[in-house]
């Protein structure tokens, strides 16, 4: 799969029940597909990082629909393509 068609799903705020399951369904509602998925929770902090294939997505509308969810929930949810997000975190 070509890095050009995968993106970076971060995801942060307090914990609460069900973050991972509504994040998913909006994923799955835009048709991107969860290749892989990281979480944790410290002090009742949730932290989650997924790598998505967006190769059939409308990454404008996904992006859009997952900061509505993250407003929804109190939990700052932001999605880059995974080119810039590497190109971001280059040493």
């Amino acid at each position: 799969m070509e890095k050009k068609n995968q993106a970076v799903v971060t995801v942060v705020g307090r914990d609460t029940i069900g973050i991972i399951a509504r994040v998913s369904r909006v994923l799955a509602e835009h048709d991107a597909n969860i290749l892989d998925i990281s979480q944790t929770v410290l002090s009742g902090m949730f932290n989650m990082i997924m790598i998505v294939d967006i190769t059939l997505s409308e990454f404008a509308s996904l992006s859009e629909s997952l900061a509505t969810l993250g407003g929804e929930l109190g939990l700052e949810i932001r999605i880059q393509r995974s080119e810039i997000f590497d190109a971001m975190h280059r040493i």
